[in-house]
């Protein structure tokens, strides 16, 4: 699947203005009715109105900038694209009325009444570090507006169908010409008896209230690529509301949620992991074994390892993102003072006390934080 900053030929910092620019100039160049009906222009269309879509919305291009098709595109109704008619009012609702009619000339007689479009709803969505690892399928269900089961979504009485709008006789949109010392101005506008329906209705449906939905309960499968994290989200476009008396239907936006996992701390890919150890294992040194994700693994605790001492194993963190390997797990060793000693203990304690070493004196600069420790840990790769 092609880049969306390569289909629209912009860079990746374009601002809403080029974006807009750029695609206009598209749309108006492979627009099916301007090449004799070309398939190929029609797919063209198609796909530079795809990409338009994600990259002239905030939220969906922020998600597609962290982690590619994977974030507009995952999960129930991803990667369909948009067929000619979404694809003709995505076009129409941004660059319609005065000026494209003159282009469009051939269009007018087929534009239709516009449909609304139902409203985006947003959902948060609970993952665990396993879910993160490895990418997991998680189904969530959520009350949606639904077409009504009575009229079907047209929000008349069953046997009474609407009528067609005498005041715009279908189309939607009433034409205003005025004259000036300037020329013949058109202005089209929504027309304000059916409120740009093109029809109206005369017995409304009761169980809707004329509206043509219903509240229902919905479910989704939603699919989580692996090395998300806390904020992320993924769109599914298509699974929102429906829209009142037909209409594209609105997204949902899934909002992801990491729960906290007592054993690490995150920091991005890379994971950190507390291990105590005892005295006599810091001393002469010992195998232990040390939590992963999803499993452990066993590492050598070198003799006279000091609290603090960072042990590094690569690629044991999470996976990246957007591919390229995986992050590393930085093990901290803590050594840990017992607080309640029996008599034989105390006994062993105290002869080592006889024998032991002073502490050597602490160089100067040599105490540093943690992170900093931590960065450069991560930083020797």
């Amino acid at each position: 699947m092609r880049d969306y900053y390569e289909i629209l030929g912009v860079a990746r910092d374009a601002d809403a203005d080029a974006i807009k620019k750029a695609y206009r100039k598209l749309a108006l160049e492979h627009h099916p009715d301007r090449n004799n009906g070309s398939k190929a222009a029609e797919e063209k269309f198609k796909e530079a109105t795809e990409a338009y879509e994600v990259l002239r919305d905030a939220e969906k291009r922020g998600a597609y900038d962290r982690y590619g098709h994977a974030g507009v595109k995952a999960g129930a109704g991803g990667g369909g694209g948009f067929n000619f008619a979404e694809a003709l009012s995505i076009f129409m609702r941004d660059f319609g009325g005065f000026g494209v009619d003159d282009l469009f000339s051939d269009l007018r007689g087929r534009r239709g009444p516009s449909r609304s479009r139902g409203s985006d709803m947003r959902v948060r969505l609970p993952l665990t570090l396993d879910d993160v690892m490895s990418g997991t399928r998680k189904t969530i269900r959520m009350r949606v507006n639904e077409p009504c089961d009575t009229c079907s979504g047209t929000g008349a009485e069953p046997g009474s169908p609407p009528v067609v709008c005498e005041t715009c006789g279908g189309a939607g949109e009433v034409r205003r010409v005025q004259r000036s010392i300037l020329g013949q101005l058109v202005s089209v506008t929504p027309c304000p008896n059916c409120g740009g329906e093109g029809r109206r209705i005369t017995r409304p449906c009761e169980p809707c209230e004329g509206r043509g939905v219903q509240v229902a309960e919905r479910k989704l499968e939603v699919e989580v690529p692996p090395g998300v994290s806390t904020g992320d989200y993924l769109t599914l476009r298509g699974q929102g509301n429906a829209a009142p008396r037909g209409g594209m239907r609105g997204d949902v936006l899934v909002v992801l949620e990491v729960e906290d996992d007592e054993r690490f701390i995150r920091d991005g890919a890379h994971l950190v992991h507390d291990l105590r150890v005892t005295f006599s294992q810091a001393a002469l040194g010992a195998e232990v074994e040390v939590p992963t994700v999803g499993g452990s693994t066993r590492i050598r605790i070198a003799p006279g390892t000091q609290t603090g001492q960072l042990m590094r194993l690569r690629g044991k963190g999470l996976p990246e993102l957007r591919g390229g390997g995986r992050g590393d797990l930085v093990v901290r060793v803590t050594v840990w003072t017992p607080t309640n000693m029996n008599a034989e203990q105390e006994r062993v304690m105290r002869e080592l006390g006889h024998v032991e070493s002073p502490v050597p004196t602490q160089k100067e600069g040599e105490e540093r934080g943690f992170w900093s420790r931590v960065k450069e840990a991560f930083g020797g790769a």
